[in-house]
């Protein structure tokens, strides 16, 4: 980096006189892997999926006998046939939960539905030992799946709403299902389906919280090896004193002498909420509620590296003390975390 000075090494004078500057040089240096995702525990690899599907596709004759005693022959042998349907209808659990309990009656609440797919991505669902309960609620969600994509999307839609049964595959009830199962789907109108939808969507909102673990896992090695004493707080943690729970306090809650903020933000939006946290905590420090504290920012993704007025806000908020993960060697020596230090 030759003799570039990043923000935490210079004065809060040097950083208002040159924040420009120094916006530059943490934009340089943030990094964003939005192209790469974790897997994560449950993740159903494709040879898994198609096995489903298949299963599925001969137990209904192609699709063309789409019954509720068909598709639980499938489940019964192979419970990925269970995410297949719910793919088929272009549903999430809970929405498929609601839609299954205003049709049929039977309570189903949205954490059941969760639930039963994560079960089902672990390997741990066994659909024949399952409660009558259970499977009262497994049944009627078949049910209601089956019915919907036998009937397909309604004619009598408004010209100006979007049915969400109005897809290639599902437009014209069992007649497009069999017609695509047989012949394949268009390319073109793949790609709008993915226009409108965002290709692995559903993956990207189950793993997030695993991405967002990137840059407090990172700044906890740096604590860890310094031999620094801290509190990780959990989400949603209620901490006295706080009424927005940092994730790091330096050494505890009952003596806070530096918080430290961990985000990761692939969204210029919520990069914004996020300074926002940061400023407020930055402003109870300085009313010393509960006490005056060091508010560090440990910051990774695109998001943060959009709006300039955003950043200059957070450089001054923090005084200047935001790394990047490019930076994080230097978190310790750059700030009051070197009073902690354990060699």
């Amino acid at each position: 980096m030759g003799t570039v000075k990043f923000p935490f090494e210079v004065n809060y004078e040097e950083l208002k006189r040159n924040i420009d500057y120094y916006v530059d040089i943490i934009f340089s240096n943030l990094e964003s892997d939005f192209m790469v995702m974790p897997k994560g525990p449950g993740f159903v690899e494709y040879a898994a999926f198609e096995e489903g599907y298949e299963l599925l596709k001969q137990e209904t004759k192609s699709f063309t006998d789409l019954s509720p005693k068909c598709v639980w022959s499938a489940v019964i042998r192979n419970p990925i046939s269970f995410i297949v349907l719910r793919t088929m209808l272009g549903f999430t659990p809970p929405e498929w939960a609601y839609i299954a309990r205003k049709q049929t009656g039977v309570e189903i609440s949205q954490s059941f539905a969760r639930t039963i797919e994560r079960q089902i991505r672990l390997g741990k669902w066994d659909p024949t030992s399952i409660r009558t309960s259970s499977r009262e609620k497994i049944e009627a969600l078949i049910e209601t799946a089956c019915k919907l994509l036998y009937e397909g999307a309604p004619e009598d839609t408004p010209p100006d709403k979007l049915h969400r049964l109005c897809k290639a595959d599902t437009k014209q009830g069992l007649d497009s299902i069999s017609s695509v199962a047989r012949l394949g789907l268009p390319y073109a109108m793949l790609l709008y389906e993915r226009l409108l939808g965002r290709p692995f969507a559903g993956h990207r909102d189950s793993v997030s919280e695993l991405v967002g673990d990137v840059v407090e896992a990172a700044v906890e090695e740096v604590l860890s090896r310094e031999g620094i004493s801290y509190r990780k707080t959990r989400r949603a943690e209620a901490i006295p004193g706080f009424d927005q729970t940092p994730d790091f306090i330096i050494p505890s809650e009952f003596n806070p002498r530096i918080v430290i903020e961990a985000k990761l933000t692939e969204d210029d939006g919520t990069a914004r909420d996020k300074i926002t946290r940061i400023q407020h905590l930055a402003e109870l420090s300085r009313k010393g509620q509960p006490t005056n504290f060091q508010v560090i920012a440990c910051i990774a993704g695109r998001g943060f590296a959009v709006r300039k007025q955003d950043m200059r806000k957070l450089l001054l908020a923090t005084q200047g003390k935001v790394f990047t993960l490019r930076t994080l060697d230097k978190l310790v020596d750059y700030t009051s975390l070197k009073e902690f230090r354990c060699h």
